[in-house]
């Protein structure tokens, strides 16, 4: 078997063991642990083996091209797979760690009501985590990057019968899919620097980078950026540091193996992986190398003030990953991956035992706790040290700053068009639609000092449906076709912009059709069995009608375009129509898709996961939860008098 074949064995194994998962009975968790375990243990044993074939062969950069999905004269969607030291120190690095949880957790989860999801889950996490890992150009990396965040929502939410995971699952992929802009962007701007699709090992050729960074200086800034961005969101990096803490929802296992030692590294995976293009960039150096900075600084001061050791060991973890953005800025290449492999066992282990090293020592300080008294200093070196361990237990107020400078605005403007009813999309934008259409096709002239405006004006209708679905509340149903009718806009924005052929909108457009109208289905049929339509609390239907939430899970996977969807393709077909001197049209498109993913999984979540009885009890005030704690205790003291 040639070297580059066997790349193909590391990602077949952990995609056969996931499939195989799916199909075992859930009672039967035995059997379930021993297909992850040994799908893990088996791709760990293949791996090893390619090592030794590979040093023999002088450790040599291997790129598979693997297939192509779509091909026309400007535009061609590459599956490609690519090798060499990153990748194989995070390969090894991720299958050892991953053998090691599954084997950690058949025991840890036992009887767990949600046993089979969580293997599910975390085999699915393990394969999107080798196509990242081995992907050979943006494009795949996209795929595992998207698995991994749709990963990160089902573990974090894995306790979906309450309240605070669900809504913190929902946060953190909010965040997740902010970095997924700076991602979608860098990839639509380095299809018009490098003319076509541009794979890693094109970027190992330095001639090559600097010949096509010649006299696009500005566009090259902005791919930097942008990926930078995409990093910092993955690997909770300032100002995304605050979803961290709410991550750790989940079981410790799936915390462990995201947030203490894998997915929260990626970040700096991916500025590894595309160092050779922004090396010479020393504007983008030194800003990533100030943000590991804010972050390591932050993070160790939030970190030593927690009461949640796992929260404390998340920070510290930051701090860690931050120093390793400083070390990747100054081109420390092997100490940053030696600096990844160590804090990543480290952290992991750190997590396993937690429980057990928190009830050592409640233990301990039952038993011999000794108060030691402490004299309070004045002086303007204790008021600096007691402001910052206040800004340090608020976390430097950074979930309020994303909230303000992100979720607020948009939450804001689309409290603003409450005009987009049911009867205002009826009777005013479907004509309008219709109208543009026929135009479109009948290829009437339109004049050009208008027609340049309209591919801009039809995306930012597309963005306020998507931002009206985001902020409606009274119906589901009317959020669910705001977000089908987006994707409608926006294909007439691109078709007016530039030709976008007929074959190409019915591949955009196929996937959006069916899991549009199947999501739609399941909406109505919900309504019908439990008479609610609104989207104001967590409703919890999945205890239930699961397998009705895991169809409705399927369908806005679909909608948002996810790689199991024609939708995902359509979307970088879609981007490739997009001119390079328009950033503001490619901005309000990878917004609107951003969105509308954070959307589907919220309108999921409202109607399938948490409680409402939990979100009730989180919408009362202090005084409330008193005097329902005193009304409580009341009643107990009448029933025990009754019983004596």
């Amino acid at each position: 078997m040639e070297l580059s074949a066997w790349i193909q064995l590391m990602i077949g194994i952990p995609l056969i063991g996931f499939i195989v998962s799916l199909l075992v009975p859930e009672k039967k968790e035995n059997l379930l642990s021993k297909v992850a375990f040994y799908t893990a243990g088996l791709n760990l044993v293949s791996i090893f083996i390619f090592l030794i074939f590979w040093g023999i062969n002088g450790f040599q950069t291997l790129n598979l091209e693997e297939y192509v999905l779509y091909k026309n004269p400007n535009f061609e969607f590459l599956i490609d797979f690519f090798f060499d030291r990153i990748g194989a120190v995070y390969i090894v690095v991720g299958s050892l760690l991953t053998f090691l949880i599954t084997f950690y957790s058949r025991y840890y989860l036992h009887r767990e009501p949600g046993y089979k999801r969580f293997f599910n889950t975390i085999l699915f996490f393990y394969l999107g985590f080798t196509i990242t890992v081995l992907a050979g150009n943006f494009e795949t990396l996209f795929i595992g990057w998207e698995v991994l965040g749709i990963s990160s929502f089902l573990l974090v939410a894995f306790y979906r019968n309450n309240y605070l995971p669900t809504r913190n699952a929902v946060r953190v992929f909010s965040i997740y899919r902010i970095g997924d802009v700076g991602m979608i962007l860098a990839m639509w701007a380095s299809h018009h620097l490098w003319h076509g699709n541009v794979t890693f090992i094109n970027l190992e050729n330095s001639e090559l980078v600097h010949e096509h960074l010649a006299g696009h200086a500005g566009l090259g800034l902005f791919i930097s950026l942008m990926l930078l961005l995409a990093a910092a969101a993955k690997s909770a990096q300032f100002p995304f540091s605050s979803w961290l803490p709410r991550a750790m929802e989940g079981p410790t296992p799936s915390s462990a193996i995201f947030y203490g030692s894998l997915s929260v590294h990626l970040g700096v995976f991916l500025l590894l992986r595309t160092f050779p293009f922004w090396e010479d960039q020393i504007t983008v150096r030194i800003i990533i190398a100030l943000i590991g900075l804010t972050t390591a600084i932050l993070s160790t001061m939030i970190a030593r003030v927690q009461t949640s050791v796992k929260t404390q060991i998340g920070y510290s973890s930051l701090t860690q990953i931050g120093i390793m953005f400083i070390e990747v800025a100054a081109g420390l290449e092997t100490l940053a991956m030696i600096h990844f492999a160590g804090n990543a066992f480290l952290r992991t282990y750190q997590l396993l035992v937690s429980p057990s090293i928190v009830s050592y020592l409640i233990r301990e300080q039952f038993y011999g706790f000794n108060p030691q008294k402490k004299n309070i200093k004045s002086g303007f070196t204790s008021r600096l040290i007691l402001s910052f361990y206040i800004w340090s237990l608020k976390e430097w107020n950074l979930d309020k700053l994303i909230n303000r400078i992100v979720f607020r605005p948009l939450k804001n403007l689309g409290h603003r068009l409450d005009f987009l009813s049911y009867k205002s999309v009826l009777y005013y934008f479907i004509p309008s639609y219709i109208l543009g259409l026929s135009l479109l096709v009948a290829e009437i002239k339109i004049p050009e000092n208008i027609r340049i405006y309209l591919p801009t004006i039809f995306g930012f209708i597309a963005l306020l449906m998507v931002l009206k679905a985001f902020s409606e509340r009274n119906s589901a149903r009317l959020s669910w076709i705001l977000l089908i009718l987006n994707h409608f806009w926006m294909v007439l924005a691109i078709a007016e912009n530039e030709l976008f052929a007929w074959p190409q909108v019915a591949i955009y457009l196929s996937g959006v059709i069916f899991f549009g109208v199947s999501g739609l289905l399941i909406i109505d049929w919900l309504k019908r069995q439990t008479g609610q339509h609104g989207l104001h609390h967590y409703k919890g239907y999945v205890a239930k009608y699961p397998i009705v939430a895991f169809l409705f899970l399927v369908s806005a996977l679909g909608l948002m375009g996810f790689p199991l969807s024609p939708t995902f393709l359509g979307e970088d077909l879609l981007f490739s129509h997009i001119h390079e001197d328009q950033i503001l049209l490619a901005a309000i498109a990878a917004l609107t898709f951003v969105m509308e993913g954070i959307v589907t999984i919220r309108i999921l979540a409202r109607l399938f996961m948490g409680s409402q009885i939990d979100q009730e009890i989180s919408a009362l005030s202090s005084e409330e939860l008193a005097l329902k704690k005193k009304q409580l205790f009341n009643s107990k003291d009448l029933a025990t008098k009754a019983i004596k």
